[in-house]
């Protein structure tokens, strides 16, 4: 019997041995002091985004667009997580979560401490940042800081584009409290008549900005609602205006869509989507900024009116919802470049595109790390084969895309070319549910086969396949990876991808295919492991083999990078891991129920986060199996929902060269000392201790890393053409001579033959 044998035999006998002992290890790791909350945990990476708007080596514009990140996290936190512990709360729920054992009040009281902590700091920062625009050209001004000449526009503006698409709305017994939208910035003004107090609600239309820009040497920004609480007089003419402030609610977006007997699936996600709009109340935001004494009475009024607890009410000391701190950003940018990160330009080896990507992925396997590297070959590989007379057939999932996506433009073309097309787009991927029911129809109307998911699962694979005919062949071509099919986000999210014609990858790729499309028996898959449950059986046998290896050899390593960690039966193994005396580092952008460095138990694992310039949001799984390497890719986090719910892929990396670049780069992730934050067994993030001065920002450097590639090839390729040129001079020495017309005759003949080729 082989070496490699005999390893094998030991190590499946002692996985038999370890899962009879499993309840046992189980058991033993149910304390709840073992564990970080999860919703207190993604409070803690909030906290991190907020922390980069203090970070100085960060640009000005880039440190405000950080508190707008803050912001936009946080609404959907409050529309999901909050929600559903609120739901637990009225529900009388005994304990919210089964980690630390929290009751839903405990936990909402806890929810409130912790983000009122958080959006503290957020305004205090921005309050900080404000006058410093001034050195980009703008300045962010009250309506009493402006001058005759600035007040004389603004009230231009506010009677002909502003006050006639306002409605107030009035509150009595013939009006009652109207339905406020959700996320919308309304205006509550306190009013007297004849001693009658008086309320009323200004609503901001959604459509309108949210900031007006005067022009000027250094340009003028008033926000909406100051234009608006300033001319109240006006709106409400002949009452008295004793008060008014601006106010926001976030209502409840955490419902379960019921598949159960749905005959129409884009009927029921559309009903789903207008149910969520009329969501219960789950937070009030007040801007007290605009009020010299903001009473307790007001906010008892808006607490009755929306059945709040005091946990859900936050006044706040300046302007709602920062997230108009985007466009701000955005244009201002466009005259202050200096102000924003510097351009970077990904790398793209022309070789990746058209017929040539082809060529090269029939050759070797292609792997490309975005936004380092251009996410064009991925766009191309569609694009290309839409037109291309060699393509029989494209199938490809979908979970989010951008507004004008590329990829959806090129799968109706290649349907409109008589290709067979078929897509999943997942219709409950949440907040794209409304976009992607869009391109489902467009789709289908172009004469796409759309398939809408899986019953109860969503399906959040990263895989296409594109099936050409090459030589009387069939001749599939395959790529997979951790992120979106989003040409956007692939800009400013790292995401992994892998073009491959490998026989047992494009063998699984079929039978995934099938197995969404059709009606068959779950695949054997030989290579890729698929969830539901398939991803984390495959991680604990590989975190089992590592524990193996480690007794054996003395050499287990376990290295994992994802956007959470929350699986409680995945935490179990690495703790049983860490136990066996495993090395164990974790690259955890965001939650982290995994608490490291307890005695005993996890003292050998490491947890850091890494929030910077771009979003962390590739998934990599590498063990080191004595030396032999074990390294999968995925579009899984260790989460339980990636594990049960969804329908996830896992898979491996089989060419060496591309697994050694993917081991320096979470080596590299290790050794940052700039951006990432190391988790203590208290649940404080701290910064790692530079040594030696020695400053490491994993993310620049791999910026730099690809600028020098682009750099290197371009000369490559230039000396190739030179020397091209070189030798047809060399064959002809007259051809140079010639008159240009002749030679730019001779090349669109020649471009003419070659598309009357491929029209055959």
């Amino acid at each position: 019997m082989s070496e490699t044998k005999k390893k094998k035999k030991n190590i499946v006998a002692q996985k038999v041995k370890q899962s009879s002992d499993s309840s046992e290890n189980s058991s033993q790791f149910d304390n709840p002091d073992y564990y970080f909350n999860r919703e207190l945990s993604w409070l803690d990476f909030n906290l991190r985004c907020i922390d980069n708007a203090y970070d100085m080596t960060n640009p000005l514009l880039e440190q405000m667009n950080f508190l707008a990140i803050a912001s936009s996290n946080l609404d959907e936190f409050f529309m999901v997580r909050v929600s559903g512990v609120y739901d637990q709360y009225l529900a009388h729920v005994a304990i919210s979560e089964n980690k630390t054992c929290q009751t839903p009040k405990e936990l909402l009281e806890n929810i409130s401490q912790r983000n009122h902590r958080n959006v503290d700091k957020q305004y205090k920062r921005y309050h900080e940042l404000m006058p410093l625009l001034a050195n980009t050209g703008y300045q962010m001004k009250s309506i009493d800081e402006l001058s005759t000449t600035e007040r004389a526009e603004m009230e231009y503006y506010f009677k002909t584009l502003l006050l006639p698409t306002l409605s107030p709305l009035g509150i009595d017994a013939y009006r009652p409290f109207p339905h406020l939208v959700n996320k919308v910035i309304n205006i509550m003004v306190k009013l007297k008549k004849d001693g009658q107090e008086l309320r009323a609600i200004v609503p901001i239309p959604q459509l309108i900005d949210r900031y007006f820009v005067i022009e000027g040497q250094i340009n003028s920004i008033i926000l909406v609602e100051d234009i608006i609480i300033h001319h109240l007089d006006d709106i409400f003419e002949g009452y008295e205006v004793v008060a008014a402030y601006p106010f926001r609610i976030t209502r409840n977006a955490d419902f379960s869509i019921v598949e159960d007997g749905a005959s129409d699936l884009l009927v029921l996600i559309e009903d789903y989507v207008k149910q969520r709009k009329n969501g219960m109340a789950v937070r009030v935001e007040i801007d007290k900024s605009r009020l010299m004494n903001f009473s307790e009475n007001q906010l008892s009024y808006l607490q009755e009116v929306f059945d709040l607890e005091d946990n859900a009410v936050y006044l706040i000391d300046g302007p709602l919802d920062l997230t108009f701190l985007f466009k701000l950003r955005e244009e201002i940018g466009k005259s202050a470049p200096q102000f924003l990160f510097e351009e970077h330009v990904p790398f793209l080896n022309p070789k990746h595109l058209g017929e040539d990507l082809y060529t090269q992925v029939k050759d070797h396997d292609i792997f490309l790390h975005h936004p380092y590297d251009s996410f064009d070959p991925v766009v191309n590989l569609i694009a290309f084969a839409a037109q291309d007379p060699h393509t029989i057939a494209i199938k490809q999932t979908l979970y989010r895309v951008s507004k004008n996506s590329p990829i959806i433009s090129a799968l109706k073309t290649a349907a409109e070319n008589g290709k067979e097309v078929t897509v999943l787009v997942e219709l409950k991927a949440r907040f794209d549910e409304e976009n992607n029911v869009y391109w489902a129809k467009e789709l289908e109307e172009a004469g796409c086969h759309v398939l809408y998911g899986v019953s109860e699962l969503k399906t959040h694979s990263k895989i296409s396949l594109v099936i050409r005919k090459e030589n009387n062949k069939i001749q599939p071509y395959l790529h997979l990876g951790t992120g979106n099919y989003n040409d956007k986000t692939a800009k400013i999210y790292t995401d992994m991808g892998l073009f491959t014609t490998h026989p047992g990858l494009i063998d699984d790729a079929t039978h995934f295919f099938n197995y969404l499309s059709g009606y068959s028996n779950l695949p054997d898959y030989k290579h890729l492991h698929v969830s539901p449950f398939a991803i984390r059986d495959s991680l604990m046998d590989y975190i089992d083999e590592e524990i193996v290896f480690q007794k054996q050899y003395g050499n287990g390593r376990i290295i994992a990078k994802m956007n959470s960690l929350t699986d409680v039966p995945l935490i179990h193994k690495l703790y049983e891991a860490s136990q066996a005396g495993i090395s164990i580092d974790l690259i955890v952008r965001g939650i982290c129920c995994l608490k490291p460095g307890i005695p005993g138990i996890s003292d050998n694992i490491r947890v850091r986060s890494i929030v910077g310039r771009f979003l962390e949001h590739s998934r990599i799984y590498y063990f080191n199996h004595n030396g032999d390497n074990h390294l999968f890719l995925s579009s899984a986090d260790m989460m339980t929902r990636n594990m049960i719910k969804r329908v996830e892929i896992e898979f491996p990396i089989l060419d060496k060269d591309i697994e050694a670049d993917i081991i320096d780069y979470l080596e590299l992730q290790l050794a940052d000392n700039m951006k990432a934050r190391e988790l203590q067994v208290n649940g404080d993030y701290i910064r790692p201790i530079i040594i030696d001065d020695k400053k490491i920002n994993s993310q620049e450097i791999l910026i730099e890393r690809a600028t020098q590639r682009q750099k290197d090839l371009d000369e490559r390729l230039a000396k190739e053409k030179q020397g091209r040129r070189l030798r047809l001079s060399k064959l002809n020495p007259d051809k140079e001579n010639e008159p240009k017309s002749v030679k730019t005759e001779e090349t669109s003949l020649f471009k003419r033959f070659l598309d009357w080729l491929r029209s055959l």
